[in-house]
């Protein structure tokens, strides 16, 4: 992998994201996972061995795959496998709504986009889970490739989306799932530790450039990076909370169920049409911190 590849493939991901009607190797990744889960669950049951065995099925083929192809193919795997585009896409839909007066469509969208219940969203509520959407995946979706791709390569990267996309499918504390996904989430954790402290580090470096408040992003992450029940979500969430001057975290509902997480930058106001306008440049703002800093580490390795 060279930088100009590189390049050219965060380029292409800002230009045009993920067209729904073109195929994508995470929907072939998540339609193997699918396959092999319930093949192992039929022989080896719901014990942590079928977790263990899922796990390496779908990294392993995932990052065999991409070794395997002719090394042309580079531009399209990394290209593809970066969420800058299609992130911002699907957070700009529900801010559309917004800005429309269409609340139950603001509801239905941001359901695209979020684990949580959204039919009782209020309009803050929304905005608040767009901008922790946003925040988290900076790093699943953009920071943490990119970090996989400087270190190993495309291979490294398809791991690493493999890892990813286990974890959300997998992933979860109900009775199906907890012993299955004990060691996907596990493992998810360890590949997302150094990316999310890095993309905290990125977006305030971006505050700094966009004349954001980069001295309160670097607090809150310090703070508060570390109280939430994930040991890697807070520290980009607070990190864009503080740069952006906005509370979040709070009470959310999960299939019915009322989860409160601390507080994200306790003293800032609750999001409004602003924050999610600056939320939006921030994002970008970090992502291309990030996207320099990955080339320079690839031309610095080349």
């Amino acid at each position: 992998m060279t930088w100009e590849v590189a390049g050219a493939a965060i380029v292409l991901d800002l230009l045009i994201g993920d067209p729904h009607w073109a195929p994508h190797p995470v929907r072939a990744l998540g339609w193997w996972i699918t396959r092999v889960e319930q093949a192992t669950r039929r022989f080896l049951g719901a014990g942590r061995a079928t977790g263990v065995l899922l796990w390496w099925a779908a990294v392993g083929v995932a990052a065999a795959v991409v070794w395997l192809t002719p090394r042309w193919m580079d531009l399209y795997w990394a290209y593809s496998l970066l969420a800058v585009g299609s992130l911002d896409r699907e957070s700009q839909r529900v801010l559309g709504k917004l800005d429309q007066g269409d609340l139950p469509g603001a509801r239905e969208a941001v359901s695209r986009i979020v684990g949580r219940d959204t039919a009782e969203l209020s309009e803050q509520e929304i905005r608040r889970a767009v901008l922790e959407t946003v925040s988290e995946n900076a790093s699943d979706g953009i920071v943490a490739p990119l970090f996989f791709l400087a270190l190993g390569g495309t291979p490294a990267m398809a791991a690493y989306k493999a890892i990813n996309t286990l974890d959300s499918m997998v992933g979860y504390r109900s009775k199906h799932w907890r012993e299955v996904g004990w060691f996907s989430a596990q493992m998810d954790d360890v590949a997302n530790w150094i990316p999310a402290r890095l993309t905290a580090l990125f977006a305030v470096v971006a505050a700094a450039t966009l004349r954001l408040d980069w001295r309160e992003a670097w607090r809150a992450a310090r703070r508060d990076g570390g109280s939430q029940p994930s040991p890697n979500a807070g520290w980009p969430e607070a990190a864009f909370a503080g740069a952006l001057g906005v509370r979040l975290g709070g009470r959310s509902s999960y299939e019915g169920r009322v989860s409160v997480k601390p507080q994200l930058h306790p003293d800032g106001r609750e999001p409004d049409r602003s924050a999610t306008r600056e939320g939006r440049r921030l994002l970008y703002g970090t992502a291309l911190t990030a996207a320099a800093t990955a080339l320079a580490a690839i031309a610095w390795g080349a």
